[in-house]
């Protein structure tokens, strides 16, 4: 079992129903999945930065990202049909707690400059995040890295309120602006 699941299943799960009083303990909010998405708008001209931008993500998440085309030409931005514009991975289970628990304790310190993540949701129970540089994990081989490249991170729980959401991760270990940080297990 993974160490962030079981801090989840001992500690945090019990936190989460003292704090909103949840009568059913299948209401108490849960992480059920982690999408990373990185746009490659950019990489898309040149083949072998795809498939360097391809293997850096397949790093970082463990399983191989899919490739999202243009749905439609869009001669303003020189976009043709069916040209790769970004790359996703949908991580669950295993998987999913091992990257969160990656992120949480050993990317987001490495992030420069760093003082904590907006608490801001998006009013359904879910977060999303952006990073400037894939640089700040450290599965990345920083030698191989031609180009820094962005990503978003979204956290899709079963919250039903952005507060639910937001104290969720911040016991599982995502620091917050203005938030107490939660004791590493």
């Amino acid at each position: 079992m993974s160490r962030l699941k079981k801090r989840y299943l001992e500690e945090v799960k019990t936190a989460l129903q003292k704090k909103f009083v949840f009568d059913n303990p299948m209401k108490v909010p849960r992480v059920l999945k982690v999408v990373i998405n990185m746009g490659i708008a950019e990489a898309s001209k040149d083949k072998n930065s795809i498939q360097d931008c391809i293997s850096e993500l397949s790093q970082l998440a463990g399983q191989k990202p899919v490739v999202t085309k243009a749905k439609k030409a869009i001669s303003n931005f020189k976009l043709r049909e069916g040209q790769s514009i970004g790359l996703k991975v949908t991580l669950r289970g295993i998987r999913m707690y091992e990257f969160m628990d990656r992120f949480f304790n050993l990317a987001c310190p490495r992030i420069g400059d760093f003082r904590g993540f907006s608490s801001k949701c998006d009013g359904r129970g879910n977060y999303s995040l952006g990073l400037n540089d894939q640089q700040v994990f450290p599965d990345i081989d920083l030698d191989k890295v031609k180009k820094t490249q962005g990503m978003h991170i979204t956290f899709v729980t079963s919250a039903q309120t952005d507060d639910e959401c937001v104290e969720l991760l911040r016991l599982l270990g995502l620091p917050f602006k203005n938030l107490p940080i939660s004791v590493a297990a």
